[in-house]
């Protein structure tokens, strides 16, 4: 095994993974995009939360289009015509406040005599909501001024036709109805904080992106906040032609994801490529000789199940097993390094120039694994022969 130093197996790690699943190409260029979002969002001294790296698809170009967004993609956009599509240098209000017209809970009624006493009420109903809308301008013009910086409001409640109205004629790009978990990301990418009231709002609660921009593909909407300058949260954007590609890539991305997390945790790797199980192979077969009776036919049987992966490594690549593993044996004993297959040719490799490493805890589960299953395997044979015995007695 090889302690972590610094970023060095992680990107290895990844790609070792990636490559089982997708083309080479395609595993090159996810490997980038999952160690950095990977190093993006690692704390020191904090367990790893893989859940702020969001995953977002969008069914647009080819899979070679899939790229790490430094910051977040929301899958809407603003519900308004006359609202700006692309902001730099923007302030990022975070909310949780309703900016629409509200019904009550309760059935309930007024009385008027006049016109203008019906008026009086319904501008009463409307300026509650208004007020809070005057609020968020207030606080545009306080931090942007005459200068051409943009301003986002991200709200995860409503906001209705006349304050969107408002919004907009300020140059303010209003998204209404945002996820939860998107509000917390984007505290985590922009800075800032999410607020549940503007009573008391400051310059100091608002986050900042160099660039936010809606994109539309078809009926679908999406918004980009980007060029955040230190992002906690990141999103790995996947492009593909179609559903099935966007499902494949996905699914490596996840799998890539927890190779470089298991790495992080563990601070080890292991040599891949069936070179360990060749070297717990060859340890087996030295340890058999120092065992007496029965228990060495047990030590034997082993060691010879650990040749299963390498068999299986050069079956699947169009090998003889049995060419390849005399080879890997030979090799091994010749040296005293990891020695593992190379699938192109089927001949002997050393993994870690070659850049193929396995995650430790991987190795461990499997071990730990197999002797429990075939343990669990065993009492059901023998509960099912006491089982018919009793039968016949």
């Amino acid at each position: 095994s090889s302690g972590i130093n610094a970023e060095w197996p992680l990107r290895p790690g990844a790609r070792t993974s990636l490559r089982t699943k997708v083309k080479t190409k395609v595993a090159e260029l996810l490997t980038e995009c999952i160690v950095d979002a990977v190093l993006a969002i690692k704390k020191e001294g904090e367990p790893l939360d893989l859940h702020m790296v969001e995953l977002m698809s969008m069914e647009h170009k080819t899979d070679m289009d899939t790229r790490l967004v430094q910051g977040i993609v929301m899958d809407h956009g603003a519900r308004h015509p006359d609202m700006p599509k692309k902001v730099t240098d923007a302030f990022i209000l975070t909310c949780n406040v309703s900016l629409e017209y509200e019904k009550s809970e309760v059935n309930s009624s007024f009385f008027y005599k006049t016109a203008d006493e019906r008026e009086t009420l319904v501008k009463a109903e409307r300026a509650f909501t208004d007020d809070k809308v005057q609020q968020i301008i207030d606080l545009k013009k306080q931090v942007v001024g005459d200068s051409d910086k943009g301003f986002v409001v991200v709200n995860q409640k409503g906001i209705d036709p006349n304050s969107l109205d408002a919004l907009a004629r300020e140059g303010i790009v209003g998204l209404r109805r945002a996820k939860r978990r998107n509000m917390e990301r984007i505290v985590l990418a922009c800075g800032g904080l999410a607020v549940n009231s503007f009573d008391d709002i400051k310059p100091e609660h608002l986050g900042h992106a160099g660039l936010f921009y809606e994109h539309t593909l078809g009926d679908d909407k999406f918004s980009f906040i980007e060029e955040c300058s230190n992002p906690q949260s990141v999103t790995i954007l996947v492009k593909g032609p179609n559903k099935h590609t966007i499902t494949q890539i996905k699914d490596a991305v996840r799998d890539g994801l927890r190779a470089v997390k298991n790495a992080l945790d563990d601070e080890l790797v292991v040599p891949g490529a069936g070179s360990f199980e060749i070297a717990v192979y060859q340890a087996l077969q030295q340890y058999k000789n120092e065992v007496r009776g029965k228990q060495r036919l047990g030590v034997e049987a082993f060691a010879e199940a650990m040749l299963i992966i390498p068999k299986c490594l050069a079956q699947n690549a169009g090998h003889d097993a049995q060419d390849c593993l005399v080879t890997l044996l030979q090799e091994y004993k010749g040296v005293d390094r990891p020695v593992g297959i190379d699938l192109s040719s089927g001949e002997a490799i050393y993994p870690g120039e070659a850049g193929i490493w396995d995650n430790y805890c991987v190795k461990k589960q499997l071990l730990n694994s197999c002797t429990v299953i075939s343990s669990n395997l065993l009492i059901v044979d023998e509960v099912m022969r006491a089982g018919m015995s009793s039968l016949k007695g």
